[in-house]
C-alpha cells in the first residue's frame, strides 16, 4: 500500500520456482490483490493440502503442491529424490506453505522447513513478520524458531532497526505484538541487528539465524 501511495501503481506479485517456471500471477488488467501471488496460470494446477494429503479448505494454510506443463519432469538420475518431491498422482511438492482462497487466489505463508512448532502449535513466521514490519522503527525483520526445553522451540524475532525513526525497545516489540497475535505467536525474545545474512539471490538466511540464536 505504501508502494502504491508514493507511485501510483499496484505491484503485480506472481510466485514461480527455478524447477517450475511462473506458476501463478495476479493479473495485469483486474483484481490484483496485495499479499496474494494470484491464481494459477493457465494449464497449471495449484492445490493446498494437510498432512495427510488431503485437500485444505479455503483460507487453511497448508502444504502448495503444483502440477503443469512448465514442471520440470524430475531430478536427474536421482528417483529416490523424485519419490519424495513428486505425488503419485504427479504433483511436485514445492516445499511452500500456504492457503488458497474461494476463488483460487493463492497466498504464501513461507517455507515448509521454517515452519515454527512452539507448544504443539504451528507458528507461521511470515505472519508475524508482516506485523512486525509495520511497526515504526522497523526496517525488515525476521522470525525464526530456536530450541526451548519447555516448548520444542521457542518463536525469535530478529529485526533490523530503521535509522529515521527511534527503534522500538523489545519489552516494547513484545507488547505492540500480544496485542496484535495470539499469545503463543509473540516472540520469547527479539535481537536487534545492522543487516539480516542473506544469500547470493537476496533471500534471508534463517539457518544462520537459527544457529546463531539457538
Amino acid at each position: 500500500m505504501q508502494f502504491q501511495a508514493r507511485t501510483g501503481h499496484r505491484i503485480l506479485e506472481r510466485y514461480g520456482m527455478t524447477e517450475t517456471g511462473m506458476l501463478t500471477s495476479n493479473p495485469l488488467e483486474g483484481d490484483r490483490r496485495a499479499g496474494s501471488v494470484g491464481p494459477p496460470l493457465p494449464e497449471v494446477s495449484v492445490r493446498v493440502v494437510d498432512d495427510a494429503g488431503a485437500p485444505c479448505a479455503a483460507g487453511t494454510i497448508g502444504y502448495v503442491q503444483v502440477k503443469g506443463p512448465n514442471v520440470f519432469p524430475g531430478y536427474w538420475r536421482m528417483p529416490e529424490k523424485n519419490a519424495e518431491e513428486f505425488t503419485a498422482d504427479g504433483f511436485f511438492r514445492t516445499g511452500d506453505l500456504g492457503s488458497l482462497s474461494a476463488d483460487g487466489y493463492l497466498t504464501i505463508a513461507g517455507r515448509s522447513k521454517d515452519l515454527i512448532i512452539s507448544g504443539g502449535y504451528n507458528v507461521y513466521p511470515k505472519e508475524i513478520e508482516l506485523v512486525l514490519d509495520e511497526i515504526p522503527g522497523v526496517l525488515e525483520s525476521a522470525v525464526v524458531g530456536v530450541p526451548h526445553p519447555d516448548f520444542g522451540e521457542a518463536v525469535t524475532a530478529v529485526i533490523v532497526p530503521s535509522h529515521d525513526v527511534r527503534a522500538p525497545t523489545e519489552q516494547e516489540v513484545i507488547g505492540l505484538l500480544k496485542a496484535r497475535l495470539a499469545n503463543f505467536k509473540v516472540p520469547k525474545r527479539v535481537y536487534f541487528v545492522d543487516e539480516l545474512p542473506r544469500n547470493a539471490m537476496g533471500k534471508v538466511q534463517k539457518n544462520v539465524l537459527r544457529e546463531k540464536y539457538k
